[in-house]
C-alpha cells in the first residue's frame, strides 16, 4: 500500500516538475545571463535545486521565481504563464528590457509580482487586473508609459501599489477606491495629472501615500482625513491648490507630512497641531500666508518643521518651542517674518539645523544662541540684523555652517570665532563689519569656504592663513585690506577660488602659488600689486578665471597660460609687454580675453583662428602692429572685438561681416585706409561699430542701413566723402551718432529726425554740409548733445530745435545761418552760435542793431530791379530839366527881341521882369553832383545830357 502511494507521488511529482522544467528553459532562453546565475537550469538537475526558484512543501510545484539582482538582461518570456502555482515573481533589479507580457494574467495564484527597477517599457496590460489574489504589485522604476489601466481596481486582495518613477500618464484612475486592503500606494515620479480622487478616501487601511513629483491639481480632496491608519502622506511638487483642509488634522497616527512645492494658499489650519504623533511637516514653497500656527507645545514629537518659501508673516511665535523638545530642524526661510528672535527660541537646545534667511528679522543676534549647543548649521542671512557678533558664539562648539551674510552687522569678528573648530563654512559678506582679520581664526582648521566680500576690514591678511588647509574658497573681494599676499597662502592647496579683489594690496605674487594645483578662479583686480609673474605660475594646469587687472604688474604673461582650461582671462590695465604668447590659442575653451591698455607689441596670433568659442577680445590700447589676422573670421561666436589704440595697418577686413554674432567693433585710432566695407552690414547683431581717428576714405556703404539694433556709430577723423547715406533713417535705436571731421558734402537729411532714440549726441561738425538745418531735428527729444558746428549751413535756425528739452550742449558756430535765433533756445552761451555774421537775437546782438552789411543780402534779380529804376528815374529828371531850361531859354530871347523894339514904358516893365528872371536863374544854377561837388547849371546840362544820349544808344 504505501508503495502504491509513493509510487502515484513520484509519479504526479515527476509529470509536474518535468513539465515546468521544459517550460523554465524556454524561459531562460530569453534572458542574457552574463553572470552564470542560472547555470544551475539544467534538465538533469532536479528543478526545486535550481538557483531562484522554491517548490511547494511537497516538492510537486514551483511557487516562487526569484532572480532580483541577479544582473540579468533580455525580456520577460510569455511562457511564463505556465507556470500556474507561481505564487511569487521577483525579477526586479535586473537590466530587462521589452513589455509586461499580457500572459502574466493568467498566473491565476500569483500574489506578488515584482518587476521594479528595470529598463522595461510600454504599457502597464490590462490582463494584470485579473490577477485575484495578487497582494502585492511593485512595477515602479522602470520606463512604462500610458495611463494606470482601471482594472487595477479589480485586485480586491492589494496590499502594495508601487508605481513610482516611472513615465506614465493621465490620472488616477478612480476604482483605487475599491482597493479596501491596501496599505502602501507609491505613484511618485511620474507625470501624472488631473485630480486626486476622492475615491481614495476609501481606501481605509492605507498606511503609505506618495504621489510626489507629478502634475497633479486641483485641491487635496476632504475625503483623505478618513484616512485614520495613514503615516506617511507626501503630495510635494506637484500643482495643488486650494487650501490645506483642516480635515488633515483627524490624521492621528501621521508621521509624515509633506506637501511642499503646490501653490497651496491661505493659513496653515490651527488644526494640524492635534498631529501628536507627526516628526516631519513640510509646507515649504507654496503660498501660504498669515501667521505661524504651529506650536511645539501640542507636536510634541515634531523633529523638522519646514515652513521656508511661503507668504507667512507676523513674528516667530515665542512658543514655536519649548524645553525638552525633540526639534532638529527648524526651517523659516523666505518669508515676510519680521521682529526680533524671540528669546524662547533658546529652549530648543536639541536644534541642529535653524535657517531663519531671508526674511524681515531684525534687532542684534541674540548673546543666547549659545544655548543651543547641538546645533551645527545657523542661517540668519538676509535679514536686518545690527549690532556686532556675540562673543558667546565661540562656545557654539559643533557649529559647521555660520551664515550672517546680508544684513548690518557691525564692529570687529569677535576672537572667540577661533573656538569653533568643526566650522566649515562662514559667510558674512556685504555687512558694515570692519577691524582686522583675528589671527584666531587660522584655528578653524575645517574652514572649507570664507567669505568676507563687501565689508571694511582692514589691515594685512593673516600670515598664518595658511594653517587653513581644507580651505576651497577664500573671498576677500571689496574690503580695505592692504599689504602683501602671505607665501603661506601657497599652502593652502586644496584652494579651488581665490578672491582678492578691489583692496589694496601691494608687493609682489608669492612663489609659493605654485603649490595651489588645484587652483581655478583667482582674481586680484583693483589692486596695488606689482612685479613679473613667477614662472613657476606655469604650472597651474586648472586654472579657468584669471583677472589681474587693474594692477602694476610687468613682464610676460607666459607664465600664466601654463592652463589648457583657461575659460576667461582678463589682464587689463597692467604693464605687460612682448608678444602675445601663441600658448593662449591652447586654451579651447576660452570664451573671454581681456589684454587691453598693457604694452603688447607684435600682431595677433593667427593661432587664435582655433577659439571657436570665444566671444570677447580686447587688444585695445597696445603697440600691435600689421593687418588684422584674417585666421579670426574662424571666431563665430565673437560678439566683441576691441583693437582700437593700436598701431594697425591695411584696410577694415571685408570677413568681418561674417561675424554674425559680433555686437561691438571698435577698430579707432589705428592706421587703417581704404573704404569702409559694405560686407559690415551682414553684421545684423552689431550694437557698436567705431572706426574713428584712421584715415578711411569713400562713402558710408549703404548697406549701413541693415544695421537696425546699431546703438552706437562713431566714423569721426577719418577722410570720408559724399551725402550722408539715406539708409542711416533705418538705424532706429541709434543713440550715439558721431561723423564728425570729414568731408561730407550735400544736405542734412530731414530723415535724421526719425532716429528718435538718438539720445548722447549727434555730431556732424567739422565737414562741408550745405543747406538748411532740417526742422525733423526737433523730433530728437532725448538727444542731449547736438553739433553741427564749422559747416556750410544756410537759412534760418528751425524754431523746432526748441522742442529738444533734454539738449544741453548746442553748438552751431561757423556757418552761414542768418535771421533772429528763436527765444526757445536763447539760453546757449554765446559760443554756440558765433561765426554767422547775420544771426541776431539772444545771446547774439539784437537784429534792431545789426548793420546794413549784416543784413540779409539782395537777390540778383532785387538790385538788377533797382538799377533799372535808377536809370529810368535819373533819365526822366534829365528830360523834365532839359525842357525847362529850353523854356527860360525861348522866354529870355522874347524878352531880348522885345527891349529893342519897346518904348519906355515897356523897358520898365521889362527892366523889373528882367530882374525877376534874373533872380530866379541865379537861384536855379547852384546844383549838385553825385559826388557832392557843386555844378554849373551848364555843366550840369551838358554831363546829363551826355547821359542821355548814351542811354539812348
Amino acid at each position: 500500500m504505501f508503495l502504491s502511494v509513493l509510487y502515484v507521488v513520484l509519479t504526479v511529482t515527476y509529470s509536474h516538475t518535468s513539465a515546468d522544467t521544459y517550460w523554465f528553459l524556454r524561459i531562460k532562453s530569453k534572458f542574457v545571463d552574463t553572470e552564470g546565475v542560472l547555470d544551475s537550469w539544467s534538465p538533469g538537475a532536479n528543478i526545486c535545486s535550481w538557483n531562484g526558484l522554491k517548490c511547494s512543501a511537497n516538492f510537486t510545484q514551483v511557487v516562487s521565481l526569484n532572480l532580483s539582482g541577479s544582473g540579468l538582461a533580455g525580456s520577460i518570456s510569455p511562457e511564463v504563464s505556465h507556470i500556474i502555482s507561481l505564487q511569487t515573481l521577483d525579477l526586479s533589479s535586473n537590466f530587462l528590457i521589452g513589455t509586461i507580457p499580457p500572459e502574466l494574467g493568467q498566473l491565476e495564484n500569483l500574489k506578488e509580482l515584482h518587476l521594479y527597477s528595470n529598463f522595461i517599457s510600454g504599457k502597464i496590460p490590462a490582463e494584470i487586473g485579473l490577477l485575484k489574489n495578487l497582494q502585492v504589485l511593485r512595477i515602479g522604476d522602470n520606463m512604462l508609459t500610458g495611463e494606470i489601466t482601471p482594472g487595477i481596481g479589480n485586485l480586491s486582495e492589494l496590499r502594495v501599489l508601487g508605481l513610482g518613477y516611472c513615465q506614465l500618464n493621465g490620472s488616477i484612475p478612480m476604482e483605487v477606491g475599491k482597493l479596501k486592503h491596501l496599505k502602501s500606494l507609491n505613484l511618485q515620479e511620474n507625470s501624472l495629472s488631473g485630480l486626486i480622487p476622492q475615491d481614495v478616501g476609501a481606501c481605509g487601511e492605507l498606511q503609505f501615500f506618495s504621489a510626489e513629483n507629478n502634475m497633479l491639481e486641483g485641491e487635496i480632496p476632504m475625503s483623505m482625513g478618513k484616512l485614520e491608519t495613514l503615516e506617511i502622506l507626501n503630495l510635494s511638487n506637484n500643482s495643488l491648490s486650494g487650501l490645506i483642509p483642516v480635515e488633515l488634522g483627524g490624521l492621528f497616527n501621521l508621521k509624515y507630512l509633506s506637501l511642499v512645492g503646490n501653490r497651496l494658499s491661505g493659513q496653515i489650519p490651527f488644526e494640524l497641531n492635534r498631529l501628536s504623533q507627526l516628526n516631519t511637516l513640510d509646507l515649504s514653497r507654496n503660498n501660504l500666508s498669515g501667521p505661524i500656527n504651529i506650536f511645539n507645545a501640542q507636536l510634541k514629537n515634531i523633529e523638522a518643521l519646514v515652513l521656508s518659501d511661503n507668504f507667512l508673516s507676523g513674528e516667530i511665535p515665542s512658543n514655536i518651542c519649548v524645553p525638552n523638545s525633540n526639534l532638529h530642524k527648524l526651517f523659516l526661510a523666505r518669508n515676510k517674518l519680521s521682529g526680533r528672535i524671540p528669546p524662547e527660541l533658546m529652549n530648543c537646545s536639541s536644534l541642529k539645523q535653524l535657517d531663519l534667511s531671508d526674511n524681515a528679522l531684525g534687532g542684534e543676534i541674540p548673546s543666547g544662541l549659545d544655548s543651543l549647543g547641538n546645533l551645527t548649521d545657523l542661517l540668519l542671512n538676509n535679514n536686518s540684523f545690527t549690532g556686532s557678533i556675540p562673543h558667546e558664539i565661540g562656545n557654539m562648539s559643533n557649529l559647521e555652517s555660520l551664515s550672517l551674510f546680508h544684513n548690518s552687522l557691525t564692529g570687529s569678528i569677535p576672537t572667540e570665532i577661533g573656538k569653533l573648530w568643526q566650522l566649515s563654512q562662514f559667510f558674512l559678506y556685504e555687512n558694515q563689519m570692519s577691524g582686522t582679520i583675528p589671527m584666531e581664526l587660522m584655528n578653524c582648521s575645517s574652514l572649507t569656504e570664507v567669505d568676507f566680500f563687501g565689508n571694511h576690514f582692514s589691515g594685512p591678511i593673516p600670515a598664518t592663513i595658511g594653517r587653513l588647509k581644507n580651505l576651497v574658497v577664500l573671498q576677500l573681494r571689496q574690503n580695505d585690506l592692504s599689504g602683501p599676499i602671505p607665501p603661506s597662502l601657497g599652502y593652502c592647496k586644496n584652494l579651488q577660488a581665490l578672491a582678492l579683489a578691489d583692496n589694496k594690496l601691494s608687493g609682489t605674487l608669492p612663489p609659493t602659488f605654485r603649490f595651489l594645483s588645484e587652483l581655478s578662479i583667482v582674481t586680484l583686480y583693483n589692486n596695488s600689486l606689482e612685479g613679473l609673474l613667477p614662472e613657476s605660475l606655469f604650472l597651474l594646469k586648472n586654472l579657468t578665471i584669471v583677472n589681474f587687472s587693474h594692477n602694476r604688474f610687468g613682464g610676460s604673461i607666459l607664465p600664466l597660460c601654463g592652463s589648457s582650461t583657461l575659460i576667461k582671462m582678463d589682464l587689463t590695465n597692467n604693464s605687460f609687454s612682448g608678444p602675445i604668447p601663441v600658448k593662449l590659442a591652447a586654451s579651447r575653451n576660452m570664451t573671454r580675453l581681456r589684454l587691453g591698455h598693457n604694452h603688447f607689441t607684435g600682431n595677433i596670433p593667427s593661432e587664435f583662428g582655433q577659439l571657436n568659442l570665444l566671444n570677447f577680445l580686447d587688444l585695445s590700447s597696445n603697440n600691435l602692429t600689421g593687418e588684422v589676422t584674417p585666421q579670426l573670421l574662424n571666431c563665430k561666436q565673437l560678439e566683441h572685438l576691441l583693437l582700437n589704440d593700436n598701431q594697425f595697418t591695411g584696410t577694415i577686413p571685408s570677413w568681418l561681416g561674417s561675424l554674425k554674432a559680433l555686437g561691438e567693433l571698435d577698430m579707432s585710432s589705428n592706421f587703417f585706409n581704404g573704404t569702409v566695407p559694405s560686407e559690415l552690414g551682414s553684421c545684423s547683431s552689431l550694437l557698436k561699430l567705431s572706426l574713428y581717428s584712421n584715415t578711411l576714405s569713400g562713402e558710408i556703404p549703404l548697406e549701413i542701413g541693415k544695421l537696425t539694433f546699431l546703438n552706437v556709430l562713431n566714423l569721426r577723423k577719418n577722410n570720408l566723402s559724399g551725402s550722408l547715406p539715406s539708409t542711416l533713417q533705418q538705424c532706429k535705436k541709434l543713440y550715439e551718432l558721431r561723423l564728425s571731421e570729414n568731408s561730407f558734402t550735400g544736405v542734412i537729411s530731414t530723415e535724421l529726425g526719425m532716429l528718435t532714440d538718438l539720445q548722447v549726441i549727434l555730431d556732424l561738425s567739422r565737414n562741408h554740409l550745405s543747406g538748411e538745418i532740417p526742422s525733423s531735428l526737433g523730433n530728437l527729444i532725448k538727444l542731449e548733445r547736438l553739433n553741427l558746428s564749422f559747416n556750410q549751413l544756410q537759412g534760418e535756425v528751425p524754431p523746432s530745435l526748441g522742442k529738444l528739452t533734454s539738449l544741453h550742449v548746442l553748438n552751431l558756430s561757423n556757418n552761414l545761418l542768418q535771421g533772429q535765433l528763436p527765444s526757445t533756445i536763447s539760453q546757449f552761451p554765446l559760443s554756440s552760435f558765433l561765426g554767422n555774421k547775420d544771426l541776431c537775437g539772444q545771446p547774439l546782438v539784437s537784429c534792431s542793431r545789426l548793420t546794413s552789411s549784416s543784413k540779409k543780402p539782395l537777390s540778383e534779380t532785387a538790385v538788377a530791379g533797382i538799377v533799372v529804376a535808377i536809370v529810368f528815374t535819373s533819365t526822366l529828371i534829365c528830360c523834365i530839366m532839359l525842357y525847362i531850361m529850353l523854356r527860360i531859354w525861348s522866354t529870355w530871347q522874347k524878352v531880348s527881341i522885345s527891349s529893342s523894339d519897346s518904348d519906355g514904358t515897356e523897358q520898365n516893365t521889362i527892366h523889373e521882369k528882367k530882374k525877376n528872371v534874373k533872380y530866379w536863374k541865379m537861384s536855379s544854377m547852384t546844383l549838385v553832383n553825385s559826388q557832392g561837388e557843386e555844378l554849373s547849371t551848364e555843366t550840369y546840362l551838358r554831363t546829363n545830357m551826355s547821359v542821355k544820349e548814351n542811354a539812348l544808344v
